[in-house]
């Protein structure tokens, strides 16, 4: 009974195979999570502060900040 010969392993040109693999899957992963960082976090955060300054009355601030005696001068 003999032990099966196992057939000699391909060593020439597997690193630039491997690198080749890594680097594509590398891309795509980082462009996925581009995207998702660009539609859960950017455009929610840009559309917040569109509907904040829609709605922002820098004249009233001013008056409930001047009301409550945020402002201080000296004499």
């Amino acid at each position: 009974m003999s032990a099966p010969i196992l057939a000699k392993p391909q060593l020439r040109g597997l690193l630039a195979r491997r690198l080749r693999i890594h680097i594509m899957a590398a891309f795509v992963l980082s462009l996925g999570c581009a995207t998702m960082y660009k539609f859960g976090v950017a455009e929610p955060r840009k559309k917040a502060y569109q509907d904040f300054y829609r709605r922002y009355d820098s004249m009233k601030d001013f008056e409930e900040m001047y009301q409550a005696g945020v402002f201080q001068y000296g004499k």
